[in-house]
């Protein structure tokens, strides 16, 4: 075991692991992984890819779970509807997740990326699988690629490539469902081609998006174009949780020889952490390295090794740079802990501002360039436009009556006999006077609270100004 401080060659994070000393493509062909925690990767992947495909056919009271409708500037999240006028919990939201993933990268790294990603999943548990089962494990991969085109090597390129591109028309008809909904979807698949080309050009865009990150641009979506990945190195510290190699069990490193007594440290450099590597970075270089997922594959791989050659497990293993160099357990810092206070702060607003949110909202402005009105009776008459949104997915008969101040009439131009109607997931727009006594009148711009009603229960309120004549 060495007790002097770990001093590896800096000189790894000049360049990064995919491109070569004169700018090319270095392709990886990562080992096939095996052990303990790949197997709970894969548990936690198809977990989440289940519900990934399942979640926009699912509903909350008719409503799906998850629909971001650009377009339509309309969100619904949990079988909640967000509009515009809800922008501001959308922002508490934002600013909540915001925190969640800064301390969670603080706590524990980038587990996210290695784990809970989509671009990981999909690469690691999907593409890369049909790749080792089509074409076999890393060696068998570099000897297709050398070899001189022939049928054994054509079917498996084809097959192999009809799958990716069948599966990324997949994932891109499942976002699309994301966007527009899945009704919208359907009626995009089902109706003749020419009636959606809009629709259609987005899928074969998306699907041609997905094919080339899965079948070409791979890792370097981590290394070059995630901006998650390159706000690590400022987001992490010497107290979070990485992937990290225990260089104090494991140097000097010596090759395992036969019946030798060993006298350097646990590692026998047989480059297994380095071949399972989907990235191809070596760990032992440091810990923090920017093309480190914290996927956990080279832990899986140094275990493997260790319980071959009788040596404790864990060399690599989930620890902070100072517990290794320490010998110490995790622990959370004072920074943790305050960031944890936080964001729980943040989490009780949002809380609150969703459960006392109302499901209808409504806006009372005046017309503009209209002046108030005196009608024979001497009473104050002012035109008003409203919009009503309906945020549910049941639809409202509704009215509109003055709660304050009292004594005021209100009439709406050109109702229906049977009123005003808000229909579901949508908008009602109308015009409406609002005449006052001269005696409700107490200054020029009167306070005046609109109530919207659904039978005899009041459904939201508003308020605006009732402009009248100088009070002397």
């Amino acid at each position: 075991m060495s007790t002097a401080p770990f001093q590896p060659n800096d000189s790894f994070r000049d360049t990064i692991s995919t491109v070569d000393a004169e700018g090319k493509r270095v392709w990886l062909y990562p080992k096939k992984p095996s052990g303990r925690l790949y197997e709970a990767r894969k548990w936690v992947s198809y977990g989440l890819l289940a519900l990934l495909f399942a979640g926009p056919w699912l509903r909350i009271k008719g409503l799906p779970v998850l629909m971001l409708n650009l377009p339509e500037r309309k969100f619904i999240i949990f079988g909640q509807i967000f509009w515009p006028q809800d922008f501001f919990i959308l922002l508490i939201a934002a600013l909540a997740f915001t925190l969640f993933i800064y301390l969670f990268t603080i706590v524990y790294g980038r587990v996210f990326c290695g784990w809970v990603c989509p671009q990981t999943i999909f690469m690691e548990m999907v593409f890369r699988r049909i790749e080792y089962w089509i074409e076999g494990d890393s060696p068998q991969q570099k000897a297709l690629d050398r070899r001189e085109l022939d049928w054994d090597k054509l079917w498996r390129k084809t097959a192999k490539h009809t799958l990716f591109l069948l599966i990324s028309f997949l994932i891109a008809n499942t976002f699309l469902a994301y966007i527009i909904g899945t009704d919208a979807l359907i009626k995009i698949v089902t109706d003749p081609l020419t009636a959606h080309l809009g629709g259609l050009s987005s899928m074969v865009l998306f699907t041609g998006v997905f094919y080339a990150v899965f079948a070409r641009f791979r890792e370097q979506v981590c290394t070059i174009a995630c901006p998650y990945g390159r706000l690590q190195g400022v987001l992490l510290d010497k107290d979070s949780l990485v992937v990290a190699y225990d260089y104090q069990r494991g140097e000097p490193r010596e090759k395992l020889r036969k019946n030798q007594d060993r006298t350097a440290g646990d590692c026998i450099d047989c480059h297994q952490c380095v071949q399972v590597c989907p990235t191809g970075i070596d760990i032992r270089n440091g810990a923090q390295q920017l093309e480190c997922t914290n996927c956990t594959a080279c832990i899986d791989a140094c275990n493997n090794i260790m319980e071959l050659v009788n040596l404790p497990p864990n060399l690599i293993r989930h620890a902070s740079e100072n517990d290794i160099a320490r010998g110490t357990k995790f622990r959370l810092t004072g920074r943790m802990k305050a960031l944890s206070g936080a964001l729980g702060v943040l989490v009780i607003a949002l809380a609150l501002l969703l459960t006392s949110r109302s499901n209808v909202a409504a806006t009372v402005l005046r017309t503009p360039g209209q002046r108030y009105q005196k009608t024979e009776q001497g009473a104050i008459r002012n035109l008003y436009n409203i919009s009503v949104i309906n945020k549910t997915n049941q639809p409202y008969p509704i009215s509109l009556r003055v709660l304050e101040p009292a004594g005021g009439t209100l009439t709406v131009v050109g109702a229906p006999e049977t009123g005003l109607r808000l229909p579901a997931q949508g908008l009602t727009e109308s015009v409406f006077f609002v005449e006052l006594p001269r005696t409700a009148l107490h200054e020029t711009n009167q306070p005046l609270r609109i109530g919207i009603y659904s039978g005899n229960e009041l459904i939201a309120e508003t308020s605006t100004k009732f402009l009248g004549p100088v009070m002397r």
